[in-house]
């Protein structure tokens, strides 16, 4: 797109508030590349000076240093202020989104460049961010997502005893049932997937169980083709590096070459036994949150409204997370999840309603 020959008020005022915002998002990537080292500290490091270059664009535009200047976007800001505190993967993930609205492929007075620059920016951070992820084990994994089942499971079991006009001790005793019943049955369902996962990669990985056999093996007419043929390798590759691998084992080499499939990180699943204490623990602590009116003396709609604020704000909370982590809007991801929570309350709830009215 085509510049205008002249600038006009309204077009500097854009260039200053890129300026800022520019300014803000090299600032971000300092921050964190503060609290990284190696490989990752050098790439953040990049990208604050790609920033950088931006940045002397639109000053050399301006003509050097305005006298006033905007306040950088709102959303710059708290990316700062979070990198400075925790520098984490919720930080990356945030700074994947805000990379990937850049306004530079419509700003006419922005390079083909920089808008190539801000796409490939976005493929970075989303880079980094997916490192991030990946380290976070099943054990967290099965800790936001056993509080959220907590929430919405016994919230929807106290709306729908609730609505049956029992005594407020009923409703109690059925949500600490529910609490406890729910908890260990994440906890034990959260054991066996981990347990079945971990036995599974160990069946299928590679291992040294037919080492010894090697220096007996036929050099001309031998399976060893096979197993690199099972693993996906073309048959005359395989049958070269059967033919390397057995060469090397009967001359007294210790080393048969890497395995053909990189050994599985385990970690990357996380262990059995964590995963289960930890989905167990945060089921308990998102299903105690409804029961919580009840166990303070709150009854009726007194209680009824009090226990919905408060999921309400717990299910937004652990939706904006999920959101943050998977790289999608965060808003948009808590309000979802604040309408399936309130929509699996509301059916139980007018259910309960009328079996009460039913039976009474």
């Amino acid at each position: 797109m085509s510049a205008p020959a002249e600038p006009t008020a309204r077009d500097r005022r854009r260039w200053a508030q890129y300026l800022v915002d520019e300014r803000a998002e090299a600032r971000v990537y300092r921050e964190l590349a503060a609290r990284r080292d190696g490989e990752e500290r050098e790439i953040l490091t990049a990208l604050a000076d790609a920033e950088g270059r931006h940045e002397a664009h639109w000053l050399n535009l301006l003509g050097g240093e305005p006298a006033r200047l905007p306040r950088p976007a709102a959303g710059t800001v708290l990316l700062g202020w979070m990198a400075r505190r925790f520098g984490s993967i919720f930080v990356l993930a945030l700074a994947q989104n805000a990379e990937a609205r850049s306004p530079y492929e419509s700003e006419p007075f922005a390079t083909p460049t920089m808008a190539a620059d801000e796409k490939i920016h976005h493929e970075v951070v989303r880079g980094l961010a997916a490192r991030g992820r990946r380290r976070l084990s099943g054990t967290f994994r099965a800790a936001v997502f056993g509080a959220n089942d907590g929430l919405v499971s016994n919230l929807a079991l106290v709306m729908g005893i609730g609505a049956t006009g029992v005594a407020p001790q009923f409703v109690l005793f059925s949500g600490i049932a529910g609490l406890l019943a729910g908890a260990l049955s994440m906890g034990a369902g959260e054991f066996v997937s981990v347990r079945s996962q971990r036995e599974l990669l160990a069946a299928t990985e590679p291992n040294d169980y037919a080492d010894e056999s090697l220096p007996h093996l036929d050099l001309d007419a031998n399976e060893l083709a096979l197993v690199y043929r099972t693993r996906g390798m073309p048959q005359d590759q395989a049958l070269a590096r059967a033919r390397l691998v057995v060469t090397a084992a009967q001359e007294g080499g210790a080393a048969h070459g890497a395995p053909l499939d990189p050994p599985t990180d385990h970690e990357l699943i996380g262990g059995a036994w964590s995963a289960a204490l930890s989905s167990f623990l945060f089921f308990a602590s998102g299903a105690i949150i409804p029961v919580l009116p009840w166990i303070f003396g709150l009854s009726g709609p007194v209680a009824v409204v009090t226990a919905l604020l408060l999921v309400g704000v717990a299910l937004m909370a652990t939706g904006a997370m999920v959101g943050l982590l998977s790289g999608g809007p965060p808003l948009r991801r808590a309000l979802r999840q604040l309408a399936i929570g309130f929509g699996a309350a509301a059916v139980t709830y007018v259910l309960g309603w009328i079996f009460g009215v039913s039976v009474g």
